[in-house]
């Protein structure tokens, strides 16, 4: 597969302590990493097919699902199994709710570790924020969609990364007030500047997108 080809992907950005002192779970990426080595970021990675025969627990909500669709050719559901996977795989956190369908269904790799936990994913717990296409150029392009999920929807202890299986290093609950410091991709940084302002409540309505499929770059709001 060529490397620089364009990939979906789905990243989840997992806030605590929203109205007091907001803090954001992120990890390190290795230093020998092809994509933004040494780099602090939020738990995320890229669709697997396999990600398409995982069902909800339930469904996104319908504005949820509505902007996830615009503009895309995938299934909303399937965009939020893959930030539900890569969140369990890089950080061993569960989100997703109990289903008896998760102990009688094949366990396909990759999700064998979160199917045996009981639970399915759940589209209510994760709010589409953003959507950015990496440049042209870069040695790993993706499609991410950036999710964020309260940290009060873990079915686990928040501090434990005990069953986290890949990449990530240093995960660590970073205060908002303190991300700044961080050596952090540029859309990290934009990322956590809309997070800011959907905080304070001076976002704007939408989701907002930076579209670098082409070499001019364009901004909208799904």
């Amino acid at each position: 597969m060529d490397k620089t080809a364009l990939r979906n992907a789905a990243t989840v950005i997992v806030l605590r302590d929203a109205t007091t002192r907001p803090r954001v779970l992120m990890g390190q990426r290795g230093k020998d990493a092809a994509f933004m080595p040494s780099k602090f970021v939020f738990p995320g990675g890229a669709v697997d097919a396999v990600d398409a025969a995982i069902p909800l627990a339930t469904q996104p909500a319908p504005v949820c699902a509505a902007a996830l669709a615009r503009d895309s050719d995938l299934a909303p559901a399937l965009l939020v199994a893959a930030a539900t996977r890569e969140l369990w795989e890089e950080t061993g956190l569960l989100i997703g709710a109990p289903d008896v369908r998760a102990g009688t269904m094949d366990k396909p790799q990759g999700w064998r570790g979160y199917l045996g936990t009981g639970h399915l994913p759940d589209g209510t717990d994760l709010t589409f924020l953003f959507r950015a296409i990496t440049p042209p150029g870069r040695p790993r392009r993706f499609d991410a969609r950036f999710f964020l999920v309260e940290a009060g929807a873990l079915r686990n202890d928040p501090d434990d990364f005990s069953r986290a299986e890949e990449e990530l290093g240093h995960l660590h609950w970073v205060p908002l007030d303190e991300v700044r410091g961080y050596d952090m991709p540029f859309i990290t940084e934009v990322v956590l500047a809309e997070l800011a302002a959907r905080l304070d409540g001076r976002a704007a309505p939408g989701v907002p997108f930076f579209d670098n499929r082409t070499d001019i770059s364009r901004f909208s709001r799904l």
